[in-house]
């Protein structure tokens, strides 16, 4: 199951910090994923490690350079169908555990438990 998932019940949340059409998802106050709601296909901005971000954004026309974000550490992926979900859920996953690894020592412990 996916960390993210798997995180202590409250630990991630779900808020609306820009606006009704940005749902920015959290752990433990960190921001690791941001969904464009309003944009027809969604796009999301994850956290990427760079050399990584660099790699998929070859790989795939639907990620590019993270809009609004620190354009080395992020990326707007577009879900289009072009990017198979298994991918999409692995690249979720790294950016919930790059977020992850930066928190306080007992916050990262309570992050898997």
């Amino acid at each position: 199951m996916a960390p993210w998932r798997k995180a202590p019940k409250g630990k991630v949340t779900e808020e609306f910090p820009f606006g009704e059409s940005v749902l920015v998802f959290k752990i433990f106050g960190k921001m690791f994923l941001l969904a464009m709601l309003d944009d027809i296909p969604l796009t999301i901005n994850l956290k990427c490690e760079p050399s990584l971000a660099l790699d998929l954004r070859e790989r795939y026309r639907a990620v590019t350079p993270g809009y609004h974000m620190n354009k080395k550490h992020w990326n707007t992926v577009t879900i289009d169908g072009s990017i198979p979900d298994k991918e999409i859920f692995a690249m979720i996953d790294h950016s919930f555990e790059l977020i992850a690894a930066n928190l306080p020592k007992n916050q990262r412990r309570k992050t898997h438990a």
